[in-house]
């Protein structure tokens, strides 16, 4: 038994454009052991509350150990770094494509940040950050009396 990776075509492909996709880069690709993924950058979702704003970052198959945060002139860094495993001796992969490599994502924080009170946590593969307001940027209310 083959197994054969199947990719879908447009309805209309041009000759020509088949031609060279195979030259160049799928027959090649497919050579050296990669497919046709897209990389991209790790995704990120921004809440804002009352007392802080809430960052949440995607940073599967990293430890605690592996990510750095850091602020310089108020921009937040997160990066990450992760090395790939060293061959066992007799070890011969027919297909490698766990890679383990590295990301960074920067942040310019608002002056409504209090930059010496983030606080981050690791769970299940999620980068969670809790960056709190400072005190003149939290809503304030007060009750007014009817004389």
């Amino acid at each position: 038994m083959t197994i054969t990776k199947f990719k879908s075509r447009p309805a209309f492909v041009s000759p020509f454009n088949d031609l060279m996709s195979g030259l160049l880069s799928n027959d090649i690709g497919n050579f050296v052991g990669r497919d046709d993924i897209q990389r991209t950058t790790n995704a990120v979702n921004i809440t804002e509350g009352e007392s802080a704003f809430e960052l949440q970052l995607l940073t599967p198959g990293f430890s605690k150990e592996d990510i750095k945060l850091s602020i310089e002139n108020d921009m937040l860094t997160i990066s990450a770094e992760k090395k790939s495993t060293e061959l066992k001796e007799n070890e011969r992969f027919t297909r490698r494509e766990f890679n383990f490599n590295s990301f960074t994502r920067s942040f310019t924080l608002p002056e409504t940040v209090n930059a010496e009170g983030i606080k981050a946590e690791l769970v299940h593969g999620v980068l969670h950050l809790e960056l709190p307001k400072t005190e003149k940027a939290k809503p304030r209310t007060r009750e007014i009396s009817i004389s």
